[in-house]
């Protein structure tokens, strides 16, 4: 008897003309990153305009921008989630994903700080809608680390976004009278921002991130700034004082190395950059006196540096390559 002839393996036919996914359906959370860039830096505009006697209007107009940005993001992000709710679980599987989520809700709390002066009981709402989401977010993804082998979840910079993003909130509950709301998030941020700096301090002694993922060094100096500004809203300087200086220490040691972190050349980690260097300037401009100095001076490399790298990471949007270029799921 013949041995069987094995058949070919059957492809189904091309589609032609080809498939186009729905409007929406390929969202990438990784354009949250710069947009929250942009919006630190409006809010660091603010501050150096007042430091520098010089009417705001220019920095709201910057805020008012980079604020209809992030609601363009954020309908476009729940337009993908309606046709698919799976794609939220499967964009928190993979490190952009992650962290670019976690900046969408952070981005809410921004915007939140930005519209205390103007629009303070819509500050409110949004704040409280930003830090439920945050909450769930930061639930969502410990449930997703605790299922995994302690190998397959290393801990990462973007950890800072997940367990310490909320301190953003502080900059808009302080000013909105919620000090106790303040003081709250301030002292859980701390705890965990000093935690996740010592696991990445060991972490790194044993092993270099790889290129690629270099940039994301630069989200750690993101929740000293944060932390110092904070400090300083609520009135205690020494505080903001100390985290001032360990940002500092902190940006030094990037600064030095920015070969080594920039060696892959650039790529939608480069969002990493932009709200860091923001939320630092503003830290040293909240601090005022001799530190004002520093701060207006990086104020004036985050102007050309944030929106050049989120023009370029928009561009990628725009062709349609961020979502591959990121690993976003598709609806």
């Amino acid at each position: 008897m013949e041995p069987a002839r094995h058949r070919p393996k059957m492809f189904p036919p091309p589609e032609f003309p080809p498939r186009k996914p729905r409007r929406f359906a390929r969202t990438p959370p990784a354009i949250f990153p710069p947009i929250l860039g942009l919006l630190g830096l409006g809010l660091a505009l603010r501050r150096g305009f007042a430091a520098l006697s010089l009417p705001a209007e220019i920095a709201d107009l910057l805020l008012g921008m980079a604020a209809m940005l992030w609601a363009f993001a954020l309908f476009a992000y729940l337009a993908k989630c309606a046709q698919r709710a799976g794609v939220v679980a499967q964009d928190l599987r993979v490190l952009p994903g992650r962290n670019g989520l976690a900046t969408a809700t952070m981005g809410g709390m921004a915007v939140a700080a930005a519209l205390v002066p103007v629009a303070p009981a819509l500050a409110f709402a949004l704040l409280v809608a930003a830090l439920a989401a945050h909450l769930a977010l930061a639930i969502t993804v410990t449930a997703l680390f605790l299922r995994l082998p302690a190998a397959a979840r290393p801990v990462d910079p973007g950890w800072h976004l997940v367990y310490v993003g909320a301190i953003v909130g502080g900059l808009a509950a302080e000013p909105l009278g919620l000090h106790g709301l303040s003081d709250a998030l301030f002292g859980l941020s701390l705890t965990a921002a000093v935690l996740i700096w010592v696991a990445s301090a060991l972490q790194f002694a044993k092993a270099t991130p790889p290129a690629p993922l270099r940039p994301l060094l630069a989200i750690h100096l993101s929740p000293a700034a944060l932390l110092s500004t904070t400090a300083t809203v609520n009135g205690w300087p020494m505080l903001a004082l100390a985290f001032a200086a360990f940002g500092t220490a902190l940006l030094v040691a990037l600064l030095s190395q920015a070969r080594w972190i920039t060696a892959a050349g650039f790529s939608p980690m480069w969002g990493a950059f932009t709200f860091p260097l923001a939320a630092f300037s503003a830290a040293l401009l909240a601090l005022k006196g001799p530190f004002a100095l520093g701060g207006l001076f990086l104020l004036a490399v985050a102007t050309l540096a944030i929106p050049a790298i989120a023009w370029r990471i928009f561009t990628l949007w725009g062709a349609g390559t961020l979502a591959a270029k990121t690993n976003a799921a598709e609806a």
